[in-house]
């Protein structure tokens, strides 16, 4: 690329909140306005407090349940603090759906499908942000439409449709069921964001005699990075999070998500409490441990976007 395109994409350069050096005027300013908070910053900090606290509560009687014994359960109640630190449940769910093949299930689908879907909502809202084909505005009004349908609505014919390519108790018929799915949603996001692309870029770089691929490839996605990679971290979680259609598409066991083995745990009417609780925590952790490993990323992608 020459110095024109060069030039252009300084001026779209995000700098970051950590790239800019306060000034000795600006800090007084910050201090001034930490020290002359008035009530109603009070009041929305005591707001913000209670809404923390409200969305903690499930997890905190989840962990207060996951380490009781059933006893202990039943003649305490949910609330209490547990008289002692039991690992039954755990080690029962551990054993009873081989805990360590339904990780490996579920982040095997749940990465592959992340990864598609990011790449191929990417090539579709690259020709309908930036390509400008015909009939865009009725293609992103389709592709809204196909995400309010609700699943139930698709179950039937996604069954007859897989059942006759004979993908059905299939892990690839969730890979691709998925990844049509959330590429439905990547591609409305991105094309909307590509649809504000600066023309300038793209002016310079078709000066410079770059095509479209040359124009994709080393403007477009350097410079999207940031985007993708949040839409990465979110169908992963999504992905991970479904319940219906791998459990109507998944039969056998050994190919089965760990949403569905936690659901094994209860019967129609019995449940055991302390079981559930510590299967639903330790099912917790990898998407823990993903989405801390992603947690930079996921920060900057979004102010990127928001400055952007």
């Amino acid at each position: 690329m020459t110095s024109a395109l060069v030039s252009a994409e300084q001026d779209f350069e995000y700098t970051s909140p950590d790239q800019h050096k306060l000034t000795p005027k600006e800090l007084k300013e910050i201090a001034h306005v930490k020290k002359n908070r008035t009530t109603g910053d009070w009041v929305i900090l005591v707001l913000l407090i209670v809404g923390a606290l409200i969305m903690m509560f499930p997890f905190i009687v989840l962990l207060l349940n996951a380490f009781k014994t059933p006893g202990d359960y039943n003649t305490s109640g949910p609330l209490s603090w547990p008289k002692e630190l039991s690992f039954t449940g755990l080690s029962t769910f551990w054993d009873r759906v081989n805990f360590p093949e339904k990780v490996w299930n579920s982040v095997w689908t749940s990465g592959l499908v992340a990864l598609l879907a990011v790449v191929l909502s990417m090539f579709n809202a690259y020709a309908l942000g930036i390509g400008r084909v015909k009939g865009r505005k009725w293609i992103t009004l389709l592709i809204m439409l196909a995400n309010m349908l609700p699943q139930e609505a698709m179950l039937y014919p996604l069954y007859t449709m897989f059942k006759g390519m004979g993908l059905y108790n299939n892990p690839w018929a969730i890979v691709i069921i998925f990844t049509v799915i959330q590429s439905a949603f990547g591609t409305y996001l991105l094309s909307s964001v590509f649809g504000t692309f600066p023309k300038s870029i793209l002016e310079a770089a078709t000066i410079d005699g770059a095509s479209r691929w040359r124009i994709f490839k080393d403007v477009v996605f350097p410079i999207s990075k940031l985007t993708l990679s949040v839409l990465l971290v979110f169908f992963f979680i999504w992905t991970w999070n479904e319940y219906m259609i791998p459990l109507a598409f998944l039969v056998d066991n050994s190919s089965q998500t760990v949403p569905i083995a936690i659901s094994s745990l209860t019967g129609d009417r019995l449940m055991d409490v302390t079981t559930t609780a510590a299967a639903s925590l330790i099912s917790i952790v990898p998407t823990l441990i993903f989405f801390l490993l992603f947690q930079r990323t996921l920060s900057r992608g979004i102010t990127a976007g928001a400055v952007k």
